[in-house]
């Protein structure tokens, strides 16, 4: 348990690290391309390896295509409604899709983390972190921009993470006597709206932020989630 809070706590962090860096105005674009390019890299991995991978083992190929299909289609209606209403620009859009993305995400951490250690969960631990710094900094800075208030904006991003923790929390402790075939479909859930926020979010961002560098952050994000977990097994 004590393995269990202190990686969700971190990741769930990164979200007010983030929000106090693009608070500080002091985040060029291009850095943050190039993280959000590296995170995006190091989750092809984790969703793979850690969440799909598993659940096939234990599920089966039609549970995997169903499960990870639905996530997809659910985090892609979801993103068209809040461009919709929110707006692509705005800092609550991006704080809605962050929240929308990190449930299914932190959830998926919790289950991994019931049969797994922590060196073991470490990739799709550090792509989730990852890719909440960067993401959290650009959406204050947009809320700033807005004209809220820095605490306002700090306060938001921290409760926030505060309900992703208790969602990962909940992954791990009410999870853990679940049949092998409800894990699966959490994981793979979860790995299909992964997957699909890369392809529409995380990418294209990172590609207008830092196109010159966007290749070569993603390759290192996927040997490094590799290495991880390579090392972890």
């Amino acid at each position: 348990m004590g393995s269990a809070i202190l990686v969700l706590s971190a990741v769930s962090a990164a979200l007010v690290i983030g929000a106090l860096w693009g608070t500080s105005r002091f985040m060029p674009p291009s850095l943050r391309g190039f993280l959000v390019a590296l995170a995006g890299g190091a989750l092809i991995v984790s969703a793979t390896i850690e969440l799909i991978e598993p659940s096939y083992e234990s599920a089966g190929l039609l549970t995997v295509v169903l499960a990870t299909a639905a996530g997809a289609a659910l985090f892609t209606g979801a993103d068209w409604l809040l461009e919709r209403t929110a707006g692509s620009d705005s800092g609550f859009g991006l704080l809605a899709a962050i929240t929308f993305d990190g449930v299914p995400e932190n959830l998926a951490l919790g289950v991994v983390l019931i049969s797994s250690g922590p060196l073991e969960a470490a990739a799709l631990a550090g792509a989730i972190l990852l890719s909440n710094l960067p993401e959290a900094a650009g959406g204050a800075q947009a809320m700033l921009k807005g004209g809220r208030g820095r605490g306002v904006v700090i306060a938001i991003w921290t409760a926030v993470a505060a309900v992703l923790t208790g969602v990962g929390f909940a992954g791990n402790l009410l999870l853990g006597g679940a049949s092998a075939g409800v894990i699966a479909v959490i994981q793979c859930l979860a790995a299909g709206a992964v997957i699909s926020s890369l392809a529409t979010e995380v990418f294209p961002q990172a590609y207008e932020e830092e196109h010159i560098g966007t290749g070569i952050a993603v390759a290192i994000g996927v040997i490094a989630a590799f290495a991880l977990h390579t090392v972890g097994g």
